[in-house]
């Protein structure tokens, strides 16, 4: 038998929405300060994934200019209807303290490929919206509802309120159908209707290790709803010995030849609880018991390995992890930082053959810095590039970057200083605080190609340089990154871990840096 080995999508993936059009699979997941604004995967048998283009590359859709660190896209809802995809997302712009502005939006297409409309602004009551088709033709859209007053749950409760297509916009009265159970943290609500019921499921717990999934049913879309009898459905919480944790925010899916699975989000942790790769994408197959509740195969534990359906292998097309900046345009594992690929901070045409960045601002600012990095998505790699940067003072630097967010990153650069000329020195911030480990810079040969390069170890990050790519020198000790995670922060935050490129010019003047390749090998 055909398995599925978890996570499916590894890496910085979580929140999947899972959707079925024909025989096609295709999950959705959050981006929040990444560019572009959510991930598509597609799959014909839920075993091989390969990348879709992502639908909000327009900044008339998503604007993130400016958005704090881990605000942006949140927990986008994917489905289908009436010949379109309708995609549901979260633009998060303030989060911490008393209140969230969270902006909710839609957009369609007739293909998931693209183009995708331009949004439709829905409300902004809560994050995590939803859209639920019904079968008399009528759409509804849930969000949780967020109260910011003293005293009251933040969280409190799943609302409902009618969408109409016609007009473009929500109609009628709110309502709020389920205040969660005692798990509380009550968020990701999405409906399915099966045998005569309406099956509202919920992520509580909180997105840490005590995460979960929960189930409820009504009669009635808008309730009262009935809480499953043995909820939470699936949680790893207190199963410490399970690799899998944090599992939780999921959504159901029923295969042509009717089998039923829950993707969900889930988080390997490398030492002390922390996962540097981020949350990732999970899934499990279900089951139906006969009084009509779903169940998680493994007793509503995560499993590693799962049975996977009766469907026909396909390979998944998958991009080749070594880019030598031949190509027109970048590879659809690059992202960006807040703000669109353009030409007047990066190019593949100024310098054929390269990759062009032009200087940006600090790894500090929220506005405008020149990243270009992918997910990491394996604990031991050895990653590396080739970089061509004449710096002409300290305020201008570039080179291989560990990217978490302004507050935690690692970054290998190649920079000026007025005695030595060019050089070669580690950045190294943690939880805001700047350090630079080397007791001196490594002086570096003018107009010489430096091959930087990254291995990493689980949690253990050994810097080296070459001037030929044949021999290497280690760049100061190994480093612990394991800061590089949502787990090690005081404010609960939710990305994961990027390597790439940057660059940076302080002084405004945006002096290139070219990189003539980018290697990432799994080890």
């Amino acid at each position: 038998m055909e398995t599925i080995n978890n996570p499916i999508l590894r890496g910085f993936n979580p929140d999947p929405s899972i959707l079925r059009v024909g025989e096609d699979y295709y999950i959705a997941t959050s981006t929040f300060e990444w560019w572009p604004g959510v991930q598509l995967h597609h799959s014909k048998d839920l075993v091989n994934w390969e990348q879709l283009p992502s639908p909000l590359t327009r900044l008339s859709q998503l604007n993130m200019i400016g958005n704090i660190d881990s605000g942006g896209v949140w927990a986008p809802c994917l489905s289908y209807s009436d010949g379109l995809y309708y995609l549901i997302y979260t633009d998060v712009k303030s989060r911490l303290g008393a209140y969230k502005d969270t902006h909710n939006y839609m957009v369609t297409a007739e293909d998931i490929r693209g183009p995708w409309s331009e949004p439709i602004y829905l409300n902004s009551s809560g994050f995590d919206p939803s859209l639920f088709h019904d079968e008399d033709g009528r759409k509804w859209l849930l969000n949780m509802l967020w109260d910011y007053r003293k005293g009251k749950n933040p969280f409190a409760g799943i609302v409902i309120q009618e969408y109409s297509p016609e007009e473009k916009r929500l109609i009628g009265p709110v309502k709020n159908i389920f205040k969660g159970t005692d798990l509380r943290l009550t968020e990701g609500p999405h409906v399915y209707k099966k045998n005569g019921y309406y099956y509202l499921l919920t992520a509580e717990g909180g997105t840490g290790y005590e995460h979960a999934v929960t189930m409820a049913r009504s009669t009635s879309l808008h309730g009262p709803y009935e809480v499953d009898p043995v909820n939470p459905i699936l949680t790893s919480h207190g199963k410490d010995h399970l690799s899998l944790q944090k599992a939780g925010h999921g959504s159901l899916v029923e295969t042509q030849t009717g089998e039923w699975y829950l993707a969900h989000l889930c988080g390997r942790p490398v030492k002390d609880d922390r996962c540097i790769l981020g949350r990732e994408t999970a899934i499990q197959k279900c089951y139906w018991t006969e009084d009509d509740w779903i169940r998680v195969e493994g007793e509503g534990s995560p499993q590693d390995v799962v049975p996977a359906p009766s469907l026909p292998e396909v390979t998944a097309v998958q991009e080749s992890d070594e880019d030598d900046f031949q190509s027109k345009e970048l590879k659809l594992y690059w992202s960006s930082l807040r703000q669109p690929f353009s030409e007047d901070w990066v190019s593949l045409n100024e310098r054929k053959g390269y990759l062009r960045l032009k200087g940006g601002e600090s790894l500090l600012s929220t506005s405008r810095q020149s990243i270009v990095a992918r997910r990491l998505d394996t604990f031991h790699a050895e990653i590396s590039t080739i970089v061509e940067f004449e710096p002409e003072h300290f305020q201008q630097l570039g080179g291989l970057l560990f990217y978490y967010d302004i507050q935690d990153h690692v970054y290998l650069h190649i920079s000026h200083d007025e005695e030595l000329g060019k050089i070669l020195s580690i950045i190294h911030t943690k939880h805001q605080k700047h350090d630079e480990p080397l007791s001196r810079p490594i002086p570096l040969p003018a107009d010489t190609p430096v091959h930087l390069q990254g291995v990493l170890e689980r949690e253990w990050l050994q810097f080296s340089y070459s001037l030929d790519g044949n021999t290497w020198t280690n760049v100061g000790e190994r480093i612990d990154i394991s800061h590089l995670s949502d787990d090690s922060a005081d404010d609960i935050r939710f990305t994961g871990t990027f390597v790439g490129m940057c660059c940076q010019d302080l002084s405004g003047t945006k002096h290139p840096c070219d990189f003539s390749s980018f290697r990432y090998v799994r080890r």
